[in-house]
């Protein structure tokens, strides 16, 4: 009698023969192509180009249909790391806190200049139907009218589920943030709900990583049909908003981030930046700042920062603590709005600054979410207003390093000052250090693509499961013991 095969427990996937390479370097050069191509197509046969717009309606369309559970999941889980942080004590808490205050510093920036320069003003790019359509569809599913009352219950959803089927963000922010603190309540408990969702945010994120493959398309069609309609003024628009990002951003570093390292550590940003010259080569060659996380932690340690310090601020600054995404994403936003006619009024700048707020915390270190959270922010005020994105995500890849350049800039001297704030950080050391005194010596593995495995402290999803919320492992570090008053 014939033996029956063994039967799997469950269903399996097989893994992999071999790693899969990492190919995002081709997808920013087909992005490239793309944009060069669509400006030539809309200069050369400006009535063809118009006929391709829905190349990029199309891809919004995607990136719209990604956006709440993306929003969903990064706010849950991006609570639990913000329990975890705080947890640890004083460093924690005050981490959190500089956090909150200097992206929202940051975003603020961002509308200022953004209002100031007016990027975008005279193009006139107007909304495709599917906006129009999409604009009445949504004007359906408010419930309270005007005035706060109507904004308050617009915000809770007829049912739990609702939210995530009409795509109110508002609503899948509300809902985010009640599941994500009765989580924690739970305790214990709770960790299987975390893991689902842990489960369910990689699968998501792989899917946005798909879709970014088709933003070549999008950008095209974004760009030619732009340029058909408006001319070559599109691109020198575009060229404004982008000088003027990283005019921005090299204001906030020196000038910002300047004055706060030396008002409360009496050390100089330059020195500083000096000290982290080989890492910031580094982050302008791959565009992400997660590649040098693993030379800032010693680095950091290397000038004086108790190692439990690093061990909790950089982790969760590199998903907190986002300056550059914050200004780019306030300035984007207006430069949509202007460029298609349709400014938003002081309220409603307010309105979509809070949800940025929120909805950009947790989503560090995956290619695509500034986008999603850019989609997420315009859709709360102005729906249609989310097919602007595409001409933004024809220059995103030109200003990715300003941005990752400048959130390096701000986790190095939010280092520095949790730990003067708390009493772990080696003052005549640091200085010593920053002077060149006391030079670092580089580890076999310094200047290389890092990731998070490399520093047992730290967990990061985004590189070994695909879950982009960094976290602590509190089992790793011990803190210092507060000195009593």
């Amino acid at each position: 009698m014939a033996s029956t095969p063994p039967h799997s427990s469950g269903p399996r996937i097989a893994d992999p023969k071999k790693p899969r390479k990492d190919r995002t370097h081709w997808l920013y050069i087909a992005v490239i192509i793309a944009i060069i191509a669509g400006v030539a197509l809309g200069i050369i046969a400006p009535g063809v180009a118009k006929q391709v717009e829905f190349l990029g309606t199309f891809f919004i369309k995607l990136i719209k249909m990604i956006i709440t559970p993306v929003i969903f999941c990064t706010i849950v889980l991006g609570i639990g790391s913000v329990r975890s942080a705080a947890a640890v004590g004083k460093a924690g808490g005050l981490a959190l806190i500089y956090f909150v205050t200097m992206s929202t510093f940051a975003l603020t920036i961002g509308l200022l200049v953004g209002n100031i320069i007016e990027p975008g003003s005279g193009l006139n790019i107007e909304p495709s139907e599917e906006a129009v359509s999409h604009l009445v569809g949504d004007a359906t599913h408010s419930t309270g009218g005007g005035g706060l009352s109507g904004m308050l219950l617009d915000i809770v959803p007829t049912t739990f589920f609702s939210a995530f089927v009409t795509g109110n963000i508002l609503q899948v922010l509300a809902v985010a943030l009640v599941v994500g603190f009765v989580v924690q309540t739970l305790g214990s408990q709770g960790e299987p709900i975390l893991g689902f969702v842990a489960h369910l945010q990689k699968l998501i994120f792989k899917i946005l990583g798909w879709i970014l493959w088709l933003a070549p398309l999008g950008a095209f069609g974004a760009m030619a049909a732009a340029v058909g309609k408006s001319g070559w003024s599109v691109v020198v628009q575009l060229g404004v908003l982008m000088l003027a990002f990283y005019l921005t951003c090299i204001i906030f570093i020196f000038v910002v981030l300047g004055l706060v390292l030396k008002i409360f550590t009496g050390l100089n940003i330059l020195s500083l930046l000096k000290y982290l010259g080989r890492e910031f080569l580094l982050i302008f060659a791959t565009s992400s700042s997660e590649s040098a996380l693993p030379n800032l932690m010693r680095k950091m340690e290397h000038a004086g920062v108790d190692k439990s310090t690093v061990g909790i601020v950089v982790p969760t600054g590199y998903s907190f603590n986002l300056d550059g995404t914050a200004i780019y994403l306030t300035m984007s936003a207006i430069f949509i709005a202007d460029a298609m006619n349709m400014p938003m009024d002081i309220g409603q700048q307010i309105g979509m600054l809070i949800v940025m707020i929120i909805a950009s915390k947790g989503a560090a270190g995956v290619s695509g979410a500034g986008l999603a959270t850019l989609a997420a922010g315009l859709q709360s005020q102005k729906p249609e207003l989310v097919g602007g994105v595409a001409f933004v995500m024809g220059i995103d890849k030109f200003m990715s390093e300003a941005r990752a350049l400048t959130n390096f800039a701000g986790n190095s001297v939010a280092t520095l000052l949790v730990g003067q704030w708390t009493g772990t950080l080696d003052k005549e050391r640091a200085r010593q250090v920053l002077s060149g005194q006391l030079p670092y010596v580089p580890a076999e593995d310094d200047d290389k693509p890092g990731d998070f495995r490399r520093s047992p402290s730290v967990e990061n999803p985004a590189q070994d499961r695909l879950q982009p919320t960094p976290q602590v492992d509190l089992d790793s570090y011990t803190v210092a013991p507060e000195k009593p008053e």
